[in-house]
């Protein structure tokens, strides 16, 4: 299993002690830094450049990139092409994944609890308070319900798992909509418990009994974590699952236009889970260093060419090949200071 304790990872895997490379530096997402970290680690036994991947959030990666203090930021969330345009940066994805309810409920097993998008905005929200409350005691028929008080935990830090969960809660409730929408952080009330990564939300979870909060769907299998069945826009109750985010995919527009920057919530189909999501690299259009820069792009080269299959094994789905081209086409636009375009190689190693 991978490690998740830390959240500063160098992968320094030298070709021998007299020869060195300059390391890439990359901070962003920590829902996506077990990804970057498998593709890092193997990509640096291939004799490739290091990476040191900060994972402190989408926000901070957003923020880094901007300064141009990183080689590239990751994000769960999409920017606009309008703030990418005057920011002067580039976007693409790097695979898809989703959004999960977690719970902690003693009594009840993984995927027994059935929750709709409209529940979990009342309980995020403060409105709904103990686990046998009318309206989840209405979609779980027969399930034995403790009268306890429901214990949310909740992401402190600005985070695009945040962000996607907000976007599908002010899809299902108007009332959510309304007072909080959809951002990197939230105005949580005081009194739900307030962490920092996805780390600290999955190790507080496990020692809280009948709390409830959201993580990225490779944390649930990897801490073995118990999950509710949610009700997607067809009215089915699923699982989580690869072939239920790449369902979403199938039906939003990313495959027929390319159209990153739309959400992948709510989208139909019988097989969608709810909260599908992308993760995100953003770098600078024109290269502060175009050497660093360059590495970076051999790097993201050989994931997708040669790293799909460490895509499944941290519990992504991978992106379909004509997405990938597109992802290839939108990076030949990078240049340098002079605005030469970068002569990178599409067979990196």
């Amino acid at each position: 299993m991978i490690s998740r304790n830390s959240l500063l990872f160098p992968l320094a895997l030298l070709l021998s002690p007299a020869i060195t490379h300059a390391q890439i530096q990359g901070s962003g997402s920590s829902a996506a830094a077990p990804l970057y970290q498998r593709w890092a680690d193997a990509y640096s036994k291939t004799g490739g450049t290091n990476i040191v991947y900060q994972a402190q959030g989408s926000s901070a990666g957003i923020k880094k990139i901007k300064e141009n203090s990183v080689d590239f930021g990751a994000s769960d969330a999409a920017m606009s092409q309008a703030e990418l345009k005057k920011e002067k940066l580039i976007q693409f994805p790097s695979a898809i994944s989703g959004v999960v309810p977690v719970i902690n409920l003693p009594g009840i097993k993984t995927a027994e609890l059935r929750l709709t998008g409209e529940i979990l905005a009342g309980i995020f929200s403060g409105d709904i308070t103990i686990w046998n409350d009318a309206a989840i005691s209405a979609q779980n028929p027969g399930v034995r319900l403790p009268n306890k008080n429901i214990e949310v935990i909740v992401r402190q830090d600005g985070s695009g798992t945040t962000y996607n969960f907000s976007d599908y809660l002010s899809k299902s409730s108007k009332s959510w909509q309304a007072k909080f929408g959809r951002n990197f952080t939230i105005p949580w009330n005081t009194r739900l418990t307030q962490v920092k990564g996805s780390s600290s939300i999955a190790s507080t979870l496990k020692k809280t009994p009948y709390a409830i909060s959201y993580i990225d769907y490779n944390y649930v299998t990897q801490e073995k974590l118990d999950f509710a069945l949610l009700q997607n826009r067809d009215g089915r109750f699923i699982a989580p699952s690869a072939e239920a985010f790449s369902s979403a995919l199938t039906n939003s527009n990313w495959k027929a236009n390319g159209n990153f920057e739309e959400m992948l919530t709510d989208k139909p189909g019988l097989k969608s889970w709810p909260i599908t999501m992308g993760t995100f690299i953003v770098m600078q259009q024109r290269a502060k260093d175009a050497q660093q820069t360059t590495a970076a792009m051999k790097f993201f080269t050989w994931a997708f060419m040669r790293g799909d299959r460490y895509v499944n094994s941290v519990d992504f789905v991978r992106l379909p090949d004509h997405l990938q081209a597109r992802i290839f086409k939108e990076m030949t636009t990078v240049t340098d200071k002079k605005g030469e375009v970068l002569n990178w190689n599409l067979n990196p190693m």
